[in-house]
């Protein structure tokens, strides 16, 4: 779930932008009235949008935005010279905020970090030291026995494992078990 973390001065305007956008159906947004609070708040979540103000009582936009965690997206409020000099790749919306604008930007917005997240989710996982040694003892011993290539072993790991919908770990346990007791 994505949190929207709203970071003003004024602890008001915060929660009138809260109130706005609960609104129009978002739901988990926290008021912040400093950028060590919103940061604070950033590590407990998973991921976001931080809407800021440009000049915070102890940081500019500019220093949240390189402390924003990976999964953390900001958007800008501020008057229409603040948001001309944003920088680069950085969402923004002019002051006096329009309400149709700030909902359509945030939903943009919380649509990009979900479609993130789940790319992230369908990434392979690192395979730890044991699960290597399993697939380079395998290719060795295939090598060896079968006069096979390094890339050949490989390959016909990678096609048992995709034939048998069994991961390449549990493909290279299968051929050590197998020629380990065949001898």
């Amino acid at each position: 779930m994505s949190s929207i973390i709203i970071v003003l001065p004024k602890i008001e305007d915060a929660k009138k932008i809260r109130k706005i956008l609960m609104q129009h159906g978002f739901d988990s947004i926290i008021p912040c009235a400093t950028g060590a609070s919103a940061l604070m708040e950033m590590n407990k979540q998973s991921g976001g949008i931080v809407i800021s103000g440009y000049k915070l009582p102890d940081m500019y936009y500019t220093e949240l935005a390189d402390m924003l965690p990976s999964f953390f997206d900001i958007l800008l409020i501020g008057s229409a010279n603040v948001v001309s000099s944003a920088q680069s790749g950085i969402m923004a919306v002019t002051m006096p905020i329009r309400v149709h604008e700030l909902v359509n930007t945030v939903e943009m917005q919380m649509m990009q970090i979900q479609r993130r997240l789940k790319k992230q989710k369908k990434k392979p996982k690192p395979r730890s030291e044991r699960e290597q040694n399993y697939i380079q003892n395998a290719k060795r011993l295939l090598m060896d026995r079968n006069h096979l290539t390094e890339e050949e072993a490989y390959r016909y790991i990678q096609k048992c494992s995709m034939d048998s919908a069994t991961s390449m770990v549990e493909t290279a346990q299968m051929i050590l078990t197998l020629i380990y007791d065949e001898v």
